[in-house]
């Protein structure tokens, strides 16, 4: 049965609350993954730019006796070259981690807000986020 306007309103932002702690806890988890997986990346590419004579040209004694303009854009042309593995390799993991967690399963459905009587969904699947409910291992997924 429906719910009046104000108790609607009530679950309604209940349910917005929940779901967008669900969302930035799935975009913090992300961009941990992201920026792990992609640090091989971020300091080669930094130190390129950094030692490179159009760019920054850093004082720094590695800079003077180690890496020239050649080996500066050989840095920043390798760490483009392996961010695209690194991209694909991350958010493979993040993929499987959060179907390990089932985290996309802790989004409410608006209608536990409009109607009377609708289960939390990970009330129903034996815990939050179903996390105490046995692992299916017959399901697989090609990421």
């Amino acid at each position: 049965e429906p719910r009046s306007a104000w108790c609607c309103l009530a679950w309604t932002l209940l349910v917005v609350t929940m779901n967008s702690l669900v969302f930035f806890m799935n975009l913090i988890l992300m961009f941990v993954i992201f920026t792990i997986v992609l640090l091989p990346t971020i300091v080669v590419v930094y130190f390129g730019f950094q030692c490179h004579s159009r760019v920054l040209h850093s004082a720094a004694r590695y800079c003077k006796s180690i890496l020239d303009d050649n080996s500066s854009s050989a840095l920043i042309i390798l760490g483009f070259v392996i961010m695209s593995p690194l991209i694909v390799v991350a958010m493979a993991i993040y993929c499987s981690l959060a179907r390990r967690l089932r985290l996309f399963m802790c989004f409410q459905p608006y209608s536990r807000a409009v109607y009377k009587g609708v289960k939390w969904r990970w009330y129903e699947e034996g815990g939050l986020c179903s996390c105490a409910k046995g692992w299916n291992t017959q399901v697989k997924a090609w990421v």
